[in-house]
């Protein structure tokens, strides 16, 4: 077993790198991108990192060139011969051949594509543009970078015996937590915690310490690496930035409107079987449902993001059922800042009444709180994303369920507010 703590200790290289494989992201990220590559490959569009943690100043912390080092160097990996054989020979999903040979063979020559890089009030402004299908995949190694090189900018500061106790503590914690799942019957327990992790190394323990834990209860992870290393199933489907992207080529509040939808349709001639998992709150799930045609009610399930997850789930029960669809032959996905006590009470809440699912991301990865040996937080996790701002020359919009976490210039904003709604909208703490 790896001693992470030494690890920790030990960063004598000349760069250690954050990302050793361009495999090392999410699962959706891949299927989105066989998705876009076929469909808009050449929309130009622009992805920005975001920090809504914004008291803590990331640029004052994390130095220039140690961030620079980083991008530089995941800009020259390439896909191996054996990464994409696994891609092309692999089962996802009970389905053979999910991706496509003229595809993997695009991908055999791909390199991440460059970025810009500069400095505003302590913050990072980070941004990746080109064509959407060579830019995308920034998305989760960028995030992924910038909240490592934060941790160790606080891992530096503590002694060997200090790094020992903040893990053995946060080892600890993770192995409680997963008892008291284990405990609670829970199931359908999928590791989504690649972006905002602690560290791969954290990261990997964490992955197969749940399985150890939960067996078949684990029903696997989104980072395509650690599946690939350890036989775990890739789980993952599609993201916000696809209704986001395509919305920005709609032309009429009509059109605009229909966009949801009109993604939906063309990914479920893409893809079928159990990758038919909506999410709904981009611009709004209460008015995402009451206007979705009615093929969208035989999908598999769908996935409630930001929205309180139990009127979420309650809402999409109320909507199969009044669409004829039996709640219980479908999977409600939960995702959003998901802890061990609100996966147990949502699963005793909706036990019987519908097949659940749960995304456990930050909190599986990167829980230091209350671990630090010095009782600081600055190895608390924050809010860090990376969102597509433009599009097709115009600005990208993600509203939400959460009126505390829209994207996107406030006039724009308010005209998809005006277009899409806000009928069950609320306002809710951001956690992580």
């Amino acid at each position: 077993m790896l001693d992470l703590a030494t690890r920790a200790h030990n960063h004598s290289y000349r760069i250690d790198p954050v990302l050793r494989s361009l495999l090392d992201t999410d699962f959706y990220k891949f299927l989105m991108l066989q998705f876009i590559w076929l469909h808009y490959r050449e929309v130009p569009v622009t992805f920005s990192l975001i920090n809504r943690t914004a008291n803590v100043r990331l640029a004052d912390m994390i130095p220039e060139a140690d961030l620079r080092a980083q991008l530089d160097h995941a800009r020259t990996l390439r896909f191996t011969k054996s990464e994409l054989i696994w891609l092309a020979g692999n089962t996802f999903y009970g389905q053979s051949g999910m991706f496509r040979p003229d595809f993997l063979a695009w991908l055999a020559s791909y390199q991440l594509p460059s970025y810009q890089l500069a400095v505003k009030d302590g913050q990072y402004e980070l941004t990746f543009s080109g064509p959407w299908a060579e830019v995308t995949l920034w998305e989760i190694p960028a995030v992924a970078i910038v909240n490592t090189l934060r941790n160790r900018q606080g891992l530096y500061r503590l002694s060997r015996f200090e790094l020992d106790v903040l893990y053995s503590q946060a080892k600890t914690n993770l192995w409680r937590n997963l008892l008291q799942l284990r405990e609670a019957g829970l199931s359908g327990l999928a590791d989504f915690g690649t972006r905002r992790r602690h560290d791969y190394l954290y990261h990997e323990w964490a992955v197969l310490a749940t399985r150890d834990v939960l067996g078949t209860a684990f029903s696997g992870t989104s980072n395509v690496l650690l599946a690939m290393r350890h036989d775990i199933e890739a789980i993952g489907t599609n993201g916000h930035e696809l209704p986001m992207v395509v919305a920005t080529l709609a032309r009429t509040p009509e059109d605009l409107r229909a966009s949801q939808y009109e993604v939906l349709a063309r990914w479920q001639e893409t893809y079928g079987g159990h990758l038919l998992i909506s999410l709904p709150d981009t611009y709004g799930t209460t008015q995402f449902l009451t206007g979705a045609p009615d093929w969208v009610a035989d999908w598999t399930g769908l996935r409630i993001d930001s929205k309180e997850p139990v009127a979420g789930g309650e809402e999409a029960i109320t909507w199969w059922s009044m669409r004829g669809r039996d709640p219980r032959s479908k999977l409600i996905l939960f995702s959003d800042g998901l802890d061990t006590t609100t996966m147990i009470a949502l699963h005793h809440h909706f036990r019987g009444r519908v097949r659940t699912g749960f995304g456990w991301g930050t909190l599986l990865t990167n829980d230091f709180r209350g671990c630090h040996p010095r009782g600081a937080d600055d190895l608390d996790p924050i809010s860090l994303i990376c969102k597509v701002t433009e599009a097709n020359g115009r600005p990208a919009v993600k509203l939400s369920d959460n009126d505390a976490k829209p994207t996107g210039p406030p006039d724009e904003i308010e005209r998809y507010r005006a277009v899409f709604g806000r009928s069950g909208v609320t306002h809710r703490p951001v956690l992580v």
